[in-house]
């Protein structure tokens, strides 16, 4: 008999939290990110309506990374083309197809979307491009959540697989 009282004020309680308005906390641009016992806010790539990230173009983001700076001359080095697309083949094509979306972007025309500094950063340090750059957390969220392998090239290497970029139509 004791126990009718009880039950029916926990029924009553949880009556009246479920009639509670919902406020749904508005998507100000940032994700709260918790280590231990210190939060961070930290900005989440967003993509304007109608424009995929890999199709975007940025032609003053440099990306974050060891390259600030980078002018290519007016001419493609064949040579060097060559060379990079022996490092492409060799470390590339298994996520990128050229004219066709795959695992990752296709190369081709890279130059008339992105700067040469941050395909350059992209290449060699694509860990803090994706954690840093807001275009590179975008094109994360388009392809899937399919993170760009850091292939370890030098810098020597990836200017070889830019300028192969550059030959590309």
């Amino acid at each position: 008999m004791k126990r009718i009282p009880i039950i029916l004020t926990i029924i009553f309680g949880l009556l009246v939290m479920s009639c509670g308005e919902k406020k749904e906390k508005p998507d100000d641009g940032f994700k709260i990110e918790r280590q231990g016992n210190k939060s961070q806010r930290e900005p989440v790539a967003s993509e304007p309506v109608g424009t995929k990230a890999s199709e975007r173009i940025d032609l003053s983001n440099k990306g974050i990374g060891p390259i600030t700076s980078l002018t290519l001359p007016a001419e493609i080095d064949p040579d060097l083309a060559k060379e990079g697309e022996t490092v492409y083949n060799q470390m590339c094509l298994a996520c990128h197809r050229i004219g066709k979306k795959f695992i990752g972007p296709a190369p081709n025309r890279i130059l008339e979307r992105r700067t040469p500094e941050w395909v350059m950063n992209m290449i060699l340090a694509p860990e803090k491009m994706v954690k840093e750059d807001p275009l590179a957390k975008d094109l994360l969220v388009e392809f899937n959540g399919s993170p760009m392998a850091n292939q370890g090239l030098t810098e020597d290497q990836a200017r070889a697989v830019l300028e192969y970029f550059r030959t590309l139509k």
